[in-house]
């Protein structure tokens, strides 16, 4: 903010540049007008025919980026030089030349033009714009021209043109769909036809009913179970009469009744006969025991019994051999037999499998075909129904508008936008011009950027005009004043101004900078010309004599002397006569000027070589006698830079004040000249600030030397110039 405010100007102008510019850039502008409209893309279009239908727009597997790639595909679409075309044509545009050259239609008619078409699509294409709108299934399509009514127009066409491109598309799709369709319908049909006729003759040719081969195979299974369970239960049984017989054929003939436990369960006869036998035979031996003999009648008569018994016993048991070996023999042939039955089941079993493959064959192409064609049947019918309905994905929610402000030129915004830029501009003038600007301006800027202590500052002079009005308003109240081309005299003229103020301070801080030994001979010196070393030098020399030291003020710049006009002396006597015949300077009535305790020793004739005269021992000398005779030498010398004058001339004094001028001395110019000091060993005490404009931001603590007040201190009333009687003032204090 300090250095805007200080560079306020250059801010200024360019914030009114800048705003000026793009205001009546603005105003200059074409107004542009813009129609929009809202589009939206349905990945799920309609379904009147059911959601197992599908449509005749494919919109891919439904994923993300699927979509996506539609949805960029359809905006390319939109912006497509075939879509172009098409408006184009429709509205004849390639001979509108208000809008081959984007006039409204109140503009003044331009002259006759045509262009291509393909120019004139390339034109609708550049004022075209698509926005997607994030996270949805829209789009905003934006289209921009100087006439509102036909911007709406071209928007609307251009719609239209797409929607029913994209319907026709999809319906050109769906049309050689059909076609090929049918084709394959018909080829499908005869297929069938055919498929059906093979398997009619195969049943025919093998005497196959219309009963389902599963069932035949069941039966036959069936069947096989039956015979197998029978010959299973034969089997069993034979091996039962084999066991008997087996154990039948055992039997001993002379010892009947061993027989077998089954075979008495089973045959009540033989169990009968055995215990008959049993019977007899304990009879005989109850006989026998009883001591009859084997002659005894009734002994006989037992065994008798017995043998007939025995005797009909083994009858029987062959009678059951043989009966056993005939139910064997039958269950053999019954087993035979079902074993015969159970191959001739087997074979019947495989006879089947082998109809029944290739007459399922004969009906899975059957059936294949008759699904395929019932299937190209069906979608046949629906793609028919779908192009009949023309359902379309694509559909426009908003209507183009009729635009009632213009997109732009937007006067306020471009004028805020420009006041805004002119400001953050002018700010960056203002910074850049600080940042650009290397000279020394203030004083914390002099000890910073040299190193150097500040002696003071002297304030710039008033132009012409003020310094008119000052004499004049001097001359009303009798006192002094400073006369045109007096600057340098100021001091003098002017003791309570402000400079001379200033000029004071100077003096001050030179007599209090080295007490103990205090500087006797100065040099006052500037790096380049033009910077106000005389004035600089005039004003301290006339601050210390004013303070009633004996002061001598010697003009050494040889080259382009000026103290001679400064005090009206003439260049007789000066420096170079000096250094010739050193009496010259010991007459003081010569020397002196209209300023109490100040002489001047002019530069005199100029010589051709400044640089040696400087640098001889009569200078020395003359130097010497002079610090012998006055309290304060004074010596102005030529620039710094621009020759060896004053770099000499610091080798001799007891220190050197550099002068800068303010805003105009640069910073490196100026450490330069020190460098030209410090570089012959010459002794710098403070620089002076010179030419300062009291009125800048700034230089806030020191406007007080700015003050222009005749009586900026509390002091007694002067008479008036014309009561003789009056006191005269008290002396200043030094």
């Amino acid at each position: 903010m300090r250095i805007v405010s200080k560079h306020w100007a250059t801010a200024l102008s360019t914030l009114l540049f800048v705003a000026l510019s793009v205001t009546f850039y603005t105003l200059g502008q074409k107004k542009i007008y813009q129609s929009t409209t809202t589009v939206q893309f349905d990945p799920n279009p309609p379904r009147p025919l059911g959601r197992g239908v599908d449509t005749v727009v494919d919109m891919g597997a439904g994923s993300y980026w699927n979509n996506r790639e539609y949805y960029e595909t359809q905006y390319k679409v939109i912006r497509s030089m075939r879509v172009a075309l098409a408006v184009v044509a429709q509205l004849s545009l390639q001979s509108d030349v208000y809008f081959l050259e984007n006039l409204p239609k109140e503009a003044a008619a331009p002259a006759p033009k045509t262009v291509t078409a393909e120019e004139a699509a390339d034109l609708v294409l550049e004022r075209l714009l698509i926005e997607p709108v994030k996270d949805s299934r829209l789009a905003v399509v934006r289209y921009i021209d100087a006439d509102r009514e036909r911007a709406q127009r071209v928007l609307s066409t251009l719609m239209d043109v797409y929607i029913e491109q994209n319907l026709d598309e999809a319906l050109a799709s769906t049309t050689s769909a059909v076609d090929w369709l049918r084709i394959q319908l018909d080829k499908l049909k005869n297929d069938l036809e055919a498929s059906e006729t093979s398997l009619h003759e195969y049943k025919l040719s093998h005497d196959i009913l219309d009963v389902d081969f599963e069932d035949k195979t069941n039966l036959l299974r069936e069947e096989m179970k039956q015979i197998n369970d029978a010959l299973t239960s034969v089997r069993t049984r034979r091996e039962e009469f084999a066991a008997r017989n087996h154990e039948l054929s055992k039997v001993d003939p002379n010892n009947p009744t061993d027989l077998p436990a089954s075979e008495l369960i089973q045959s009540p006869v033989l169990q009968m006969l055995r215990a008959r036998q049993e019977e007899c035979v304990r009879e005989r031996d109850a006989l026998l025991g009883s001591g009859k003999g084997d002659n005894h009648p009734d002994v006989r008569a037992a065994n008798e019994r017995i043998t007939a018994n025995r005797n009909a016993l083994i009858a029987e048991v062959k009678n059951v051999q043989g009966a056993v070996s005939r139910d064997l023999a039958i269950v053999k042939r019954q087993e035979t037999g079902l074993a015969a039955l159970l191959e001739d089941s087997r074979k019947q079993a495989f006879g089947l499998n082998s109809l029944k493959i290739e007459y399922d064959r004969l009906r899975r192409t059957k059936d294949n075909t008759e699904k395929l064609y019932q299937l190209v049947l069906e979608r046949t019918k629906e793609s028919d129904l779908q192009r009949m309905m023309r359902v379309n994905n694509i559909r426009v929610l908003d209507r183009p508008s009729l635009a009632l402000i213009p997109l732009r030129p937007r006067v306020g915004t471009n004028i805020a936008v420009g006041i805004f830029a002119g400001l953050l501009l002018g700010i960056g003038a203002a910074l850049g011009r600080a940042l650009l600007d290397r000279t020394l301006k203030t004083p914390d800027e002099v000890e910073r950027e040299l190193g150097l202590p500040l002696l003071g500052l002297l304030p710039e002079f008033d132009n012409r005009g003020k310094k008119e009005a000052e004499l004049r308003k001097a001359n009303r109240r009798g006192r002094r004043a400073a006369q045109p081309g007096r600057h340098e005299l100021v001091v003098h003229d002017q003791p309570k101004s402000g400079i001379a103020e200033a000029a004071r301070a100077i003096r001050t801080n030179l007599l209090f900078m080295s007490p103990d030994h205090p500087y006797k001979t100065l040099l006052v010196a500037s790096a380049g010309p033009a910077e106000g070393k005389t004035t600089a030098c005039c004003c301290i020399a006339v601050a210390m004599a004013q303070a009633g030291q004996k002061v001598v003020l010697i003009d050494c710049d040889l080259r382009k002397p000026r103290l001679h006009h400064i005090f009206g002396k003439g260049m007789e006597i000066g420096v170079t006569s000096a250094l010739l015949d050193d009496s010259v300077v010991d007459d003081e009535s010569a020397l002196r000027t209209e300023v109490e305790n100040l002489y001047v020793i002019p530069a005199g004739p100029i010589p051709p070589n400044p640089a040696e005269l400087l640098h001889s021992d009569r200078f020395k000398a003359l130097l010497r006698k002079l610090q012998g005779r006055f309290d304060r030498v004074l010596i102005d010398s030529p620039p710094l830079l621009a020759v060896t004058d004053g770099t000499v001339l610091s080798t001799l004094v007891d220190g050197t004040v550099l002068v800068v001028r303010a805003s105009v001395t640069t910073r490196d110019f100026a450490r330069h000249g020190i460098r030209a000091l410090y570089d012959v060993g010459g002794k710098t005490v403070g620089v002076v600030l010179n030419a300062v404009n009291l009125s800048r931001q700034e230089y806030g603590g020191y406007r007080y030397y700015g003050y222009k007040s005749d009586e900026p201190y509390q002091t007694p009333a002067e008479p008036a110039p014309s009561d003789p009687a009056a006191p005269p003032p008290p002396p200043l204090p030094n």
